[in-house]
């Protein structure tokens, strides 16, 4: 609503975007009672709401078990295909890693480019 969308489109958005991170459940429940994992969904959520061009993500997988980090980057993917938006994502989490088109690494303080596969991450997963 604060970025001057009306209300009921606003609050369809939050709902779709609740829903696909799977914590459509916890709604009416206050951010500091839900688990690390759920405060990372609802904040990726959060993130995604306004549809924007750029995603910057620090290790957005973290507190999240495999089937939902696996999740989380195809909700991420798919935005990013469906509203043009790129994703920049720092991550130690090694299972993401080929889900990228692009992957750069860091090592002893030079960036080195690794090609990446970009593969489809599966519904199921």
């Amino acid at each position: 609503m604060l970025a001057g969308r009306p209300n009921d489109e606003a609050r369809q958005r939050a709902r779709e975007l609740i829903e696909a991170l799977d914590v459509s459940h916890r709604a009416g429940v206050r951010v500091n009672m839900l688990s690390g994992g759920e405060q990372q969904r609802v904040a990726i959520a959060r993130s995604l709401v306004n549809q924007p061009p750029v995603i910057l993500a620090d290790e957005p997988t973290a507190p999240l078990d495999s089937t939902r980090a696996l999740a989380v980057m195809r909700i991420l993917n798919q935005m990013a295909q469906r509203y043009g938006a790129a994703i920049i994502v720092v991550t130690h989490d090694e299972k993401i890693i080929p889900t990228f088109k692009r992957i750069y690494h860091i090592r002893d303080g030079r960036t080195e480019e690794e090609a990446g596969e970009g593969r489809e991450i599966p519904e199921e997963a």
